[in-house]
């Protein structure tokens, strides 16, 4: 069963999109850490990855209205990078 999961990265001194967090739906957290690897990198660590249980839990006035579909594998949140997923 898939999951979705919000990725918080060590944060970046510099204004960036991912210091806010990054949205992943996948199979597992080892699996959600790797689709992260595969998009960003082995340069941005990840400072804490949580389970995400409800939509209620993000962001209402930036992250939701601003996100992919969380139902597929993948990441939804920030958008552009969905064509990582396998």
């Amino acid at each position: 069963m898939m999951r979705p999961y919000w990725i918080k990265p060590e944060r970046s001194p510099e204004p960036t999109n991912l210091n806010l967090g990054v949205g992943i739906t996948a199979h597992s957290e080892a699996d959600a850490r790797q689709l992260f690897e595969m998009a960003f990198g082995q340069s941005r660590q990840i400072a804490s990855i949580e389970p995400i249980a409800d939509m209620s839990e993000l962001d209402q006035g930036h992250v939701v209205p601003n996100m992919g579909n969380w139902l597929r594998r993948g990441i939804w949140f920030p958008l552009g990078y969905d064509q990582i997923s396998n």
